[in-house]
């Protein structure tokens, strides 16, 4: 089976794509939604990261607090590797027991920061959803009440656009609407089942 690792900036449009080719019936893995669950209230991860990072990152009802969580990792790199170095083998793990399972021709595997954590040592191809960084902070702070400083410090955290571009083997354009998407993904669709044949 082609594994495909989607990646991009935050605010690049992951989501969006990977919701198109769930529509030609590709089996997606989002690594941000492993996540989720993996610090769920009574996971381990959950437990470790408390111990880290102590309980003022968690919320009212126990929760880690998502918002509290990223002003202190990306702030500070020291804290962001000490929290990936608790996430990132047990998301790996769920990657490669989930990519077992499909029996599809392709995957695609969604990992905001791919080529930042090695992840890109899991997949085969490296498609980059691309735009403009000026549309990226619009799109964010439009979306997630973040301000322009902290999604600038959360795209400092990630790899360079143009080295982004530089390692993909594709990219789909995002700044001209559904319609242009819907095309891109449908011809990489089409792409990835002849090689998947191939």
């Amino acid at each position: 089976m082609l594994r495909v690792g989607l990646t991009g900036g935050i605010g690049s449009g992951k989501t969006t794509v990977s919701q198109l080719f769930a529509g030609h019936g590709v089996p997606i893995i989002d690594t941000d939604e492993l996540a989720r669950d993996l610090v769920r209230s009574g996971e381990p991860a959950h437990a470790e990261i408390v111990r880290e990072f102590g309980a003022e990152i968690l919320d009212t009802d126990g929760a880690l607090d998502r918002v509290k969580m990223r002003n202190r990792v990306f702030s500070d790199p020291a804290r962001r590797k000490q929290l990936e170095a608790i996430l990132h083998p047990r998301i790996r793990t769920e990657v490669e027991q989930q990519l077992a399972e499909f029996s599809a021709p392709y995957a695609l595997v969604v990992v905001p920061l791919l080529l930042e954590t090695g992840f890109d040592n899991i997949v085969d191809r490296i498609l980059v959803v691309d735009c403009d960084e000026s549309l990226q902070i619009q799109r964010v702070t439009a979306r997630s009440g973040m301000d322009e400083t902290e999604v600038r410090r959360v795209m400092a955290a990630q790899i360079a656009r143009k080295e982004r571009l530089a390692r993909a083997d594709d990219v789909i354009e995002n700044h001209a609407g559904l319609a242009q998407l819907e095309e891109q993904v449908l011809r990489l669709h089409q792409r990835y089942l002849d090689m998947a044949k191939g």
